[in-house]
């Protein structure tokens, strides 16, 4: 900035999540206290009280940008987030849950994340090639988009047949770096289990490949496409084959039917606990920062849950919303639970992990980028090794929505983009590195957006009161008002004897997008 940065940088130091002095109320904390609502509340206040935790509810500001960053990727506009602040409506929330729950970018960013669990990418170490990626990134949100039933939306990539570029689901068997019978076990029970096979009792996994041992892979005339197909020829011997379910059954193999599809028949049935509580369980991380099962993709009988009432009674609505995915979603995004304020209000860790507070978490680096040129008007360019047509990428496509991820940016690898080599949760990563601060404090790439991006800029021109340019500014990226300090502050900055107007409010923008309450949920 050509401003000096010691006056932004007060910005940063103010609105880094600490209550500005002389606040009449925490913008992080709403009104009503800690009693519970909604039926998952009544499993987790009670061990809250317990524990010694009165969580309070998060604010309204709050709860419409984490609503809109956990289920679309996306922060509110300013018209959006001003509008749902003011409504006195009792069930807004309730009613703000159902728009999201429609909206395209729903389809958008559910594909990302079932993307990363999926290993969609063209080039190392998956090595799909862009049709075959695309092809599957295309199901994957078509899926998304029309809610498909959890138990169908599995059932397809577990049996079905036919050409990776033209039948996206198959792709699943592709995507697996350990093709073997035994290396697609261990990837489907980390997938659609939650569970590390390779830590089963001795003779569990070598049962269970047996599913996999007639899966054929027929290469085509095209470059890099392959046919995925039920082989019953590599039955030697016409000897009866018998495979071993994770539950320890043991079972005869048909010779006449495909074994996939008998284990995908064991796996999606109603009373089998391994599917419904891995989904489930996933779910509620995704949305509240650790599964009740932590971590999401380590579920064993040393690992219990924190709150085994809370998983039944989800795994017991799944099953009777017939595998509705939104409906899980609509239960806790509708409780008291999720919208507990991030403010940390207990002193015990155990509270921590019965859900006492919402967590403090980054934004994925994806939705991070997209945020940032939503709220500049610019975007970027994304890129493959991969020569065109195969992957060409159009002006303002997000970053949620990138088909495939060997298609990149320098900012994307930089903030922590999943690598999609094994499918497990923990290959995104939050942790905050110094070229990261340094890249949105300090980078021409940040500085132009800010300098020079069309919202930007509208938001500065014409004959405006300071005060409707401080609001403007804070709910476009913070999705809340200023308070008095806050706004007397952006305003004395702007018209200050070293800077000047826009350059002025400039400087406060970069401030406010360099804060924690910027670049993390809460």
């Amino acid at each position: 900035m050509k401003a000096p940065l010691i006056s932004a940088v007060v910005f940063v130091t103010v609105l880094s999540g600490a209550v500005a002095p002389g606040q009449a109320q925490d913008p992080f904390i709403g009104l009503g206290g800690g009693v519970p609502e909604t039926q998952i509340d009544k499993f987790v206040f009670p061990k809250l009280a317990q524990l010694g935790a009165h969580p309070a509810m998060c604010s309204d500001a709050v709860f419409i940008r984490r609503v809109f960053l956990d289920m679309l990727g996306t922060v509110p506009t300013a018209k959006e987030a001003r509008e749902f602040i003011l409504d006195q409506d009792r069930n807004k929330r309730r009613a703000l849950v159902e728009r999201v729950l429609q909206r395209d970018e729903y389809a958008d960013y559910w594909a990302m994340k079932w993307s990363d669990i999926l290993r969609v990418k063209a080039e190392f170490p998956v090595n799909l090639w862009p049709n075959a990626a695309q092809a599957y990134h295309r199901w994957i949100r078509a899926s998304m988009a029309e809610n498909k039933p959890y138990d169908k939306f599995v059932r397809e990539m577990l049996t079905s047949s036919g050409s990776n570029y033209r039948v996206g689901p198959v792709n699943f068997y592709r995507a697996v770096q350990n093709k073997t019978p035994e290396g697609i076990a261990i990837a489907t029970a980390m997938v659609f289990m939650g569970s590390r096979a390779e830590f089963w009792p001795k003779h569990y996994l070598p049962g269970m490949k047996m599913f996999f041992t007639q899966i054929g892979f027929k290469p085509t005339r095209e470059w890099k496409e392959e046919v995925v197909f039920w082989d019953p020829s590599k039955i030697t011997n016409n000897v009866p084959q018998m495979a071993t379910f994770p539950d320890g059954t043991q079972v005869q193999l048909p010779a006449d039917r495909d074994p996939r599809e008998v284990f995908a028949d064991w796996l999606i049935k109603p009373e089998n606990p391994w599917f419904t509580l891995n989904i489930v369980n996933r779910m509620w991380s995704w949305l509240l920062g650790r599964g009740i099962i932590h971590e999401p993709d380590d579920i064993r009988s040393n690992n219990p849950p924190s709150n085994p009432a809370l998983l039944a009674y989800l795994q017991k609505e799944l099953v009777a919303s017939r595998y509705d995915m939104k409906h899980i979603f609509r239960l806790i995004l509708n409780s008291r639970t999720y919208q507990i304020t991030s403010v940390v209000r207990y002193n015990s860790a155990q509270a921590e992990a019965n859900f006492g507070s919402y967590p403090l978490r980054r934004l994925d680096a994806e939705v991070l980028i997209d945020v940032i040129n939503k709220i500049t008007g610019t975007s970027d360019l994304y890129t493959s090794a991969i020569p065109e047509p195969f992957t060409f990428i159009p002006d303002n496509k997000p970053a949620v929505a990138l088909p495939d991820g060997s298609i990149s940016s320098s900012f994307l690898e930089l903030f922590g983009r999943s690598p999609r080599a094994t499918g497990m949760e923990n290959e995104r990563v939050y942790k905050p590195l110094p070229s990261q601060r340094l890249h949105m404090l300090n980078s021409s790439h940040i500085q132009r957006k800010i300098e020079e991006g069309p919202k930007m800029k509208a938001m500065f021109e014409g004959k405006r009161k300071a005060r409707e340019i401080a609001d403007d500014l804070y709910l476009t990226i913070l999705s809340r008002f200023p308070n008095g300090d806050e706004a007397r502050l952006a305003e004395a900055h702007a018209n200050s004897k070293v800077v000047k107007g826009q350059e002025g409010w400039i400087d406060v923008a970069w401030a406010l997008m360099n804060s924690i309450e910027f670049l993390y949920r809460h």
